[in-house]
């Protein structure tokens, strides 16, 4: 070898003239080597599994015996049934390792009371229901088995099982533990370059200074799209006529959708019996205590290993912290299994649109489809998750679905040609939908029954539409299904229309199976927010980040709901927010020093995973007053100071936060006195005395702190505020330019349809969902409510820049109603209004400033003015609003939350 490439044959003779042997040898032995792929052989380890017993024969008896558990008077007969079935399909796949595998991380999880719930794939099977790995019974909800495990699929079962996400990673030390660093290990997935990833690389390439390449980051969304056109690059006050500016924007255009990175893959661990570095090669992670293999899911399909998926989801986090809340406080402990069902008070809320928190459906289009489907039973919510998504909505299957449910349009079936088939040979698959194909399963069995897919082309069309993952072969299989199913009668239009959906389904797929353990949780939270708001709210404030809503609408929320809801103070917070004594029907919600952006907390379940591991504990502030108020009350600041030896740091994010209330002190006069005390120095007993005794010289009354700028340094230090929200401070600014309140906007009936309006708020949430062509969906809030903004693609390109960074907007627009109660603004024009927030940063609504005045300028500009007026900048106390910061650090309000 020669510089690491081959030489030819004359070469390495002249090379190795002098010993001729070695090219013989050199021959002989590659003759020798005859490996290929297809020799590795798999094989799945075999424990979980008691000595004396086979995985079988455990497998049976594990799913009797839940089976008895789950139904102690009789197994009913179809349940029965569909044991035996899946026992059997099993037993001839030879499966029954991997099941155990689930059954035993499961089991770990429960023992150690971490929540966790299996979806998908094989998860919703009658032998998982009675393994305990879902809650989902699938003989009630009639899912197809067939779909995951069957002989046509030749290849392994998929379980998905969703953990705490806090805690999801003491389940994956476990995975280790049980089988090994050298068994097991997380698959790899490959990143693909997106516009925004992109633009960054090739400006960084490029030599583009940080700001230049921020900006044209800063018009893109998400990761949609294929570029940047001349208009964004304008709109980032950039020269798309710049050689260099072009040639990033070109080089960032083709960098688009190429491989950037190796990386982990979300918890899918490939199990081994032998080693495993004898398949794949295996390196450490970036994260300590991991391993991954190099191969990406499509890898280890193609060798068909099996795979183990332990997820995270932040909804059961949250449920079990609000079960343990209610165990604690209310003396009643749930279980997802134990909740009472088909409470229809839950589905009344539901039908309402009250559901902000809940998992699944909190999301705008989610909250829009509640009142207009109408959810009274568990199936309504296996539908409503699965019907907001790109198959159904591509498929053109969701007004049809709503009509037959609204009893505006008969329910049909479509059927063959008398002499192609049975007429009802699809009433069978699509009975529970109304004759209208909204599940991926439905799909599939479409092709079966009405195309006649033979098993194998049915099996790769799954393949194609695998949920989550679109591979770019479901086009191939377009002609044959429309084709066979129009040759057999079926109208054109609707089996293009199945076929639309499909290819909704190659993008983002939802099958029934994954709907109803989602429908699941969707419940649970529904409940526990109605009977419950108090708990509720405490589990999600501790439980973030999740969500689409941020803590001052989660807060909000259940204030609207009568529960009352308590601020941070150092003599009655503890780290998590915690419940405190009612004072009408629900518990008070005290926010814990979690809630203060910038001090130090630890949660709970880390802490005792570091104890069992032998760590030292985490600098705990938060532990450090609870443990100091547990010897005796608080009686002053110095005493605080000195009692709880916190730094200096610590005092002034406390103060910030406006904490020490409970002490006789606002934000103001706390700043002021933690400015006196010693830097980091704890004050011995007899000079914090003295500092108590001894008057400042220069001390003079504090002038009160404005209403409007104590709102401003709440949402600052604590993201949210309970004395007010910063519109109602320039709610006279705006009626003055007759703008309307989102109440106004929201609570339009649908004679005023087509009204002009204006309407100003606070952005909480962007959202640009894949299935909308571009749309984009706004949430807005003042004092009073929220109200739903549309942006069509014409005005988003118009207005690009407004849309994407304003965080106070008014939106000027036509009211659009439907019979439901659903009322959006449809945006017409959008004007960027965030400097006004400047104006509560004194406390003071002043006259407007011109559009586009840099809010930085004018808080520096209102600085210099107080001082002028005041004195001495050092004379006054150091709050948030008045803080002299870097521009970037300017900020009233937290960034919305924004999703694609």
């Amino acid at each position: 070898m020669l510089s690491g490439i081959s030489s030819p044959p004359v070469e390495m003779a002249r090379l190795f003239r002098h010993d001729p042997d070695a090219i013989a040898e050199t021959l002989r032995f590659a003759e020798q080597i005859d490996f290929s792929l297809d020799q590795l052989k798999y094989q799945y380890p075999d424990e979980p599994v008691p000595p004396g017993k086979t995985a079988q024969r455990h497998l049976e008896d594990l799913t009797w015996a839940g089976a008895h558990k789950y139904f102690p008077v009789r197994i009913p007969p179809r349940t029965k049934k569909v044991l035996h079935k899946e026992l059997r399909l099993i037993r001839k796949l030879r499966y029954a390792h991997y099941f155990l595998t689930v059954h035993d991380i499961v089991q770990f999880a429960r023992s150690q009371n971490i929540l966790c719930q299996g979806r998908g794939s094989a998860a919703n099977s009658a032998v998982c229901y009675v393994l305990g790995v879902t809650a989902v019974n699938p003989t009630e909800v009639d899912l197809l088995f067939e779909r995951f495990i069957s002989k046509e699929r030749l290849e392994p079962p998929d379980i998905d099982v969703d953990f705490e996400h806090i805690r999801r990673e003491e389940v994956m030390q476990y995975v280790y533990r049980r089988y090994g660093r050298h068994r097991a290990a997380i698959v790899a997935t490959v990143i693909h370059y997106r516009p925004r990833s992109a633009i960054r690389d090739v400006g960084k390439a490029l030599g583009l200074t940080e700001d230049v390449t921020a900006a044209l980051a800063d018009t893109v969304w998400g990761s949609w799209g294929k570029g940047l056109n001349d208009m964004q690059v304008k709109q980032a006050g950039l020269d798309p006529a710049n050689p260099m500016i072009a040639l990033a924007v070109e080089l960032a255009t083709e960098l688009i959708e190429f491989p950037r990175h190796l990386s982990q893959h979300v918890g899918g661990y490939v199990l081994t019996q032998d080693r495993l570095d004898s398949y794949v090669p295996v390196g450490n992670a970036a994260m300590a205590d991991r391993t991954f293999i190099e191969w990406d899911k499509d890898d280890i399909d193609a060798l068909k290993m099996m795979k183990v998926d332990v997820l995270a989801l932040g909804m059961l986090t949250c449920i079990r912290k609000c079960f343990d809340l209610i165990d604690a406080h209310k003396r009643e402990r749930w279980t997802l299994a134990s909740l009472p069902r088909e409470v229809p008070e839950v589905y009344d809320m539901l039908c309402r649109g009250e559901s902000l928190g809940v998992f699944q459906v909190e999301s705008r289009a989610q909250m829009n489809m509640l009142p207009r489907l109408k959810p009274r039973r568990f199936y309504d919510l296996v539908i409503e998750v699965a019907i907001v998504r790109p198959g159904p909505i591509q498929g053109d299957m969701v007004h049809p679905y709503l009509r037959r449910r609204n009893k505006q349009e008969d329910v049909s079936y479509p059927s063959p040609s008398p002499q192609h088939g049975d007429k009802d040979e699809l009433r069978r698959v699509l009975h529970k939908t109304l004759g209208v194909p909204l599940f991926q399963e439905q799909a599939m069995r479409i092709a079966i029954e009405a195309a006649k897919f033979t098993p194998e082309q049915a099996n790769g069309l799954r393949r194609a539409m695998a949920t989550f993952r679109n591979v770019g072969t479901i086009g191939k299989f377009e002609a044959m299904m429309v084709e066979n199913m129009v040759a057999r009668g079926y109208e054109r239009v609707f089996a293009q229309n199945c076929f639309e959906q499909i290819k909704g389904f190659g993008s983002y797929g939802f099958p029934e199976s994954h709907a109803a353990s989602f429908a699941q949780l969707v419940y649970a939270s529904s409940w526990l927010k109605h009977v419950h708001p108090d708990a509720f709210c405490c589990a999600l404030l501790n439980s973030q980040p999740m969500g689409f809503y941020a803590p001052a609408q989660i807060v909000g929320d259940a204030r609207a709901n009568k529960v009352e809801v308590r601020p941070v103070d150092v003599s009655f917070s503890e780290g998590q927010c915690t419940l405190e004594q009612p004072t009408g029907k629900y518990h008070a919600v005290r926010l814990g020093f979690r809630m203060i952006d910038g001090f130090r907390w630890a949660d709970p379940d880390e802490e005792r995973v570091r104890r069992e591991a032998g760590e030292a504990p985490s600098d705990d502030w938060a532990a450090r007053i609870v443990a100091a108020r547990a010897r005796g009350p608080f009686s002053s600041l110095e005493q605080f100071a000195r009692i709880t030896a916190l730094p200096k740091r610590a005092l002034i994010l406390l103060a910030d936060a406006d904490a020490f209330r409970s002490l006789g002190l606002d934000r103001r006069a706390a700043l002021w006195a933690v400015r006196r005390l010693p830097d980091d120095v704890p004050l011995p007993l007899f000079e914090a005395a003295s500092a108590r005794e001894q008057e400042d010289e220069r001390a003079a009354p504090l002038p009160l702190m404005p209403m409007a700028e104590h709102v401003v340094a709440d949402y600052q230090t604590v993201r949210l505020s309970l004395k007010g929200h910063p519109m109602e401070f320039l709610r006279a600014l705006f009626a003055a330019e007759r703008v309307v309140t989102c109440r106004d906007v929201s609570q339009s009936k649908q004679r005023a349809n087509g009204r002009w309006m204006r309407c100003a708020g606070v952005v909480l949430v962007r959202q640009r969902p894949g299935s909308a062509n571009g749309v984009i969906f706004m949430t807005i809030e003042d004092e009073t409510g929220i109200a739903n903004i549309v942006v069509w693609p014409a005005v988003m390109e118009k207005f690009r820049k407004e849309v994407m960074g304003a965080r106070l907007v008014l939106v000027e627009g036509k009211v659009q109603a439907s019979p439901e109660g659903v009322v959006h603004l449809v945006a017409e024009r959008l004007i960027d209004r965030s400097h006004e927030m400047g104006r509560l940063a004194e406390g003071l609504v002043r006259p407007a400033l011109p559009d586009g005045t840099d809010l930085y300028e004018q808080l520096t500009s209102e600085k210099r003015n107080y001082e002028a007026l005041n004195g001495d900048r050092r004379d006054t106390p150091d709050t948030p609003a008045q803080r002299h910061r870097h521009p970037r650090d300017v900020r009233i309000l937290p960034p919305s939350r924004d999703f694609h």
